[in-house]
């Protein structure tokens, strides 16, 4: 028989956060134990990494999650690759078990786990981890935080502390991708007045807004969902703002599409009035 959904109700998004934290520690520690073991890479059909790590991870995370909100659609990036048909609901996870493979495989610490619950196809809950940076983001019901958890440890929420975006100055700290770089971003941030650019990888730059240390990432070309909703919900509940290239409300869910959309601003907080 299977167990009753757990209401997604005012608290209990906040609940979630600590089981969910528990399952990206749990991936980030699988990430690490098939890293150390040897990555061989191999090419999906969109010519894009994916490697045994990528795999076990998200193994680990639509198990996890099936347990905790079974009967909720869990759209997840290998899954959708191997053309495995799910159709999100009105409230869905978006996974991305490894954000910046390319990042994994180039030996650097820059990339993250990514989960996000869609209600109403809209993120009221994000989750990035980072496991080489042991550093985890979360943020449901308005607050956003940021502890530190070693992957394959217990997670304790006493030692979460919230974060914010900065107010918007008039110099900004533009947020740039270091491996995804396309010419549209590059015009939007040109008219723009940036004082620096922080070049990294994987969601990140959304956790660089999000915590005060950017103002603004751009990405004006098609992008895959599960790359963007976790951060989505993160900057939201920091005080900041992400929208479509058009300032229209982003659309998520776009099975007609694979799950891509064409690209989205992300701000910090507004400026001081």
């Amino acid at each position: 028989m299977t167990a009753a959904r757990p209401a997604l109700g005012r608290g209990e998004l906040t609940r979630l956060l600590a089981p969910l934290a528990q399952l990206a520690s749990e991936a980030g520690a699988r990430i690490l134990q098939c890293t150390a073991a040897g990555l061989i890479p191999r090419a999906k059909p969109d010519l894009s990494p994916v490697t045994a790590a990528d795999e076990a991870a998200e193994t680990i995370l639509r198990a996890g999650l099936a347990r905790l909100l079974p009967g909720i659609p869990v759209i997840a990036e290998e899954a959708v690759s191997r053309g495995e048909e799910t159709i999100p609901g009105a409230d869905f996870f978006l996974v991305d078990p490894i954000d910046g493979t390319r990042e994994l495989l180039a030996g650097r610490s820059e990339y993250t786990v990514n989960v996000a619950l869609l209600v109403g196809r809209l993120p009221v809950l994000g989750l990035i981890y980072a496991p080489a940076l042991k550093a985890l983001y979360t943020a449901a019901e308005g607050r956003a935080l940021r502890a530190v958890l070693e992957p394959g440890t217990r997670f304790d929420a006493d030692k979460s502390v919230p974060i914010h975006a900065r107010p918007r100055p008039q110099r900004l700290v533009a947020a740039i991708s270091r491996s995804h770089p396309d010419p549209k971003s590059e015009a939007f941030l040109a008219a723009l007045a940036i004082e620096r650019r922080l070049i990294l990888g994987s969601s990140l730059k959304f956790a660089r807004l999000a915590e005060g240390e950017a103002d603004v990432y751009a990405r004006l070309a098609p992008v895959s969902e599960w790359d963007v909703a976790a951060g989505h919900a993160l900057l939201d509940a920091a005080g900041g703002r992400v929208t479509a290239p058009d300032g229209s409300a982003l659309a998520y869910g776009k099975r007609e599409t694979g799950f891509r959309i064409d690209g989205f601003l992300a701000w910090g907080a507004p400026p001081k009035s």
